[in-house]
C-alpha cells in the first residue's frame, strides 16, 4: 500500500512565548499532523510538556495532534492525553512491561495507537504488536532533545519496518534529524509521516513555515532521474 507523504512539525521547537501563532503557521503552511513530544526527565534527560498544553492547542486547529510520550511508565498518562484532545498517541517499547495493555487502552480511549522504538532497539521488538497499532515510529536519533544528528543506521529499520508492516494501513514515522536533505532517502526506505522540528522552526520565522514543509515534502517525492 502506498501512503502519500505527509508532515508532522514537532512543536519542541516552536517559540512557546507564542505557541498559539506558532500552531496557527504551521496549520496555514501546510502541515499535516501537529507533533507534540512529551518528556519527563526519567525516560529521556528532558522535561517537556503535558496534557495541559494539548488541550491549549485543540482548538486551533482541525489537523491531527500527535502526541509522542517519552514517558515512563505512560499508563496513568493515557486517558489524560486522550481527555486532553489528542488524536494519536505513540508510547514507546522501553517505556514499559506490558506494551500490549498500553496499546490496548488506547484505542479504548478511541484514539489511533503507535508505538516507537529508539535507535539501539531492534525493530523485532514491534513484531508482536504490529496488529495493535495505526502507527510505528521510528527514532533516528536518541530521544530527549532536538537538533540531534540523523543516525544512518535508521535508514535500515525503516526497511525493516516497512517488511513488517506490508498491506496493513499503518503510518510508518521518522523522527530526529529530518530534513529536505534526506527526506528522498528516507520516502525510498519506506518513511510516509516525517517529524520536522528544526528544519521547520529554526528562526522561529512563521514566513519561512510552508516554504520549508514543502520543501521536505517535494524532496521525498521527487522521482528519480
Amino acid at each position: 500500500m502506498t501512503r502519500p507523504i505527509r508532515i508532522a512539525p514537532s512543536i519542541l521547537s516552536a517559540d512557546f512565548t507564542r505557541l498559539g501563532d506558532e500552531i496557527r503557521a504551521i496549520d496555514a503552511g501546510g502541515a499535516d499532523y501537529i507533533h507534540v513530544d512529551v518528556m519527563d526527565g526519567h525516560f529521556v534527560p528532558n522535561i517537556t510538556i503535558g496534557p495541559m498544553i494539548v488541550s491549549a492547542i485543540r482548538p486551533l486547529t482541525k489537523k491531527i495532534i500527535d502526541v509522542h510520550l517519552m514517558i515512563a511508565p505512560a499508563d496513568p498518562y493515557l486517558s489524560a492525553f486522550a481527555r486532553a484532545g489528542a488524536d494519536s498517541i505513540t508510547v514507546h517499547v522501553e517505556a514499559g512491561p506490558h506494551l500490549h495493555r498500553s496499546l490496548q487502552a488506547i484505542r479504548a480511549e478511541g484514539k489511533r495507537a503507535g508505538v516507537a522504538i529508539n535507535p539501539a532497539t531492534p525493530v523485532s521488538a514491534i513484531e508482536h504488536v504490529i496488529g495493535d497499532v495505526d502507527l510505528v515510529l521510528i527514532m533516528s536519533v536518541n530521544p530527549g532533545f532536538g537538533g540531534q544528528k540523523f543516525i544512518a543506521e535508521s535508514y535500515t529499520k525503516l526497511r525493516q519496518a516497512r517488511t513488517l508492516i506490508g498491506n496493513r494501513p499503518i503510518d510508518l514515522q521518522v523522527d530526529g534529524g529530518v530534513s529536505a536533505d534526506n527526506a528522498k532517502a528516507l520516502a525510498d526506505a519506506g518513511a510516509d509521516l516525517y517529524v520536522a522540528g528544526t528544519s521547520v522552526f529554526s528562526g522561529n520565522d512563521p514566513a519561512t513555515y510552508a516554504s520549508r514543509i514543502a520543501a521536505i515534502r517535494n524532496a521525498a517525492t521527487k522521482i528519480n532521474a
